[in-house]
């Protein structure tokens, strides 16, 4: 096995991890599951250590417990408590927002 075997095994390695990753459902600021009627949904399962008052989605009280799950249009939005972080959701997944860092 000559030095190109060597050099593709190297470079295939991390490329499969790569695309193991991708593909897992997991994003910057949570992770997202197929939803079980092909809409999309929000649910908010960190509350930022609770010290921020009411958790507000794009403007607005969020109106679902922690960790309830609650009708949302997919795309961009943004959460405020303790500041204003924009994040994503996936159409037809149900994303559970759980990283408030940076």
């Amino acid at each position: 096995m000559g030095n190109s075997f060597v050099a593709a095994k190297a470079i295939g390695l991390p490329l499969a991890v790569i695309a193991l990753a991708s593909c897992s459902g997991d994003h910057l600021r949570g992770d997202t599951s197929p939803s079980s009627d092909g809409k999309t949904y929000l649910a908010v399962v960190d509350d930022n250590g609770g010290h921020c008052g009411p958790i507000r989605v794009d403007g607005r009280p969020w109106p679902y417990a922690l960790g309830d799950a609650g009708s949302i249009s997919p795309g961009d939005h943004t959460i405020e408590c303790g500041g204003s972080i924009a994040f994503s959701v996936p159409a037809g997944t149900v994303f559970k927002f759980n990283y408030w860092g940076p």
